[in-house]
């Protein structure tokens, strides 16, 4: 021990980094990951305030709406115990986003039932039947998603709303890419037929 007195997890948060041009830059995310990597829990609550938000909707967006709060905190405490592994490469917020993928596909895998969550010999997902909807009222797209099949729906979301290519998609659920682009057109064409109430 120095005897130098321990700064003050605010202090440092404030302690700014500077960019080549001089600006005062602070990576937030990368000094409390380093402080909740050495056991600090409340900056490990930090991040968690700073990410729960768009976890959860992904979780939303990937199972069932009844699962999103269970998985989303799976996801957090998978991050929790895995932040030792969190390297820096890319942002926390990428490697957490990654992991919940990762988290709600083998949720998905180990409930899966006899009947594949991708068949592409029992019809078409677009014909499918839907619940008829009042004219007055239109199914927003998050409901309408919900409704997708469990295949359909994580390929729509990996590639239209995260971004995915499908040779990524293919890849980390164990596809042919052909067949992330067949599921992805027929989760758009039922997406449509629900959208616009048919």
């Amino acid at each position: 021990m120095t005897g130098e007195p321990v700064k003050p997890f605010v202090n440092a948060l404030s302690m700014p980094m500077t960019t080549p041009l001089g600006t005062p830059v602070v990576n937030v995310d990368a000094v409390l990951v380093r402080r909740a990597s050495q056991g600090d829990e409340r900056a490990f609550e930090m991040l968690y305030r700073r990410h729960v938000a768009r976890i959860h909707t992904l979780m939303r967006r990937m199972a069932d709406l009844d699962a999103a709060d269970e998985l989303t905190q799976d996801v957090f405490v998978r991050a929790w115990s895995r932040l030792g592994s969190f390297r820096g490469d890319s942002a926390f917020g990428t490697w957490l986003h990654r992991l919940a993928v990762n988290v709600a596909l083998t949720r998905q895998r180990a409930e899966r039932t006899e009947r594949g969550w991708i068949d592409d010999g029992d019809g078409d997902v677009a014909e499918r039947p839907v619940r008829p909807v009042h004219p007055g009222i239109r199914m927003d797209l998050e409901a309408a998603m919900a409704k997708l099949p469990e295949g359909a729906r994580q390929v729509f979301v990996l590639h239209d709303v995260e971004g995915w290519t499908h040779e990524e998609i293919a890849e980390r659920l164990g596809l042919v890419a052909g067949t992330s682009k067949s599921q992805l057109s027929r989760a758009r064409a039922a997406l449509r037929r629900m959208l616009d109430g048919h």
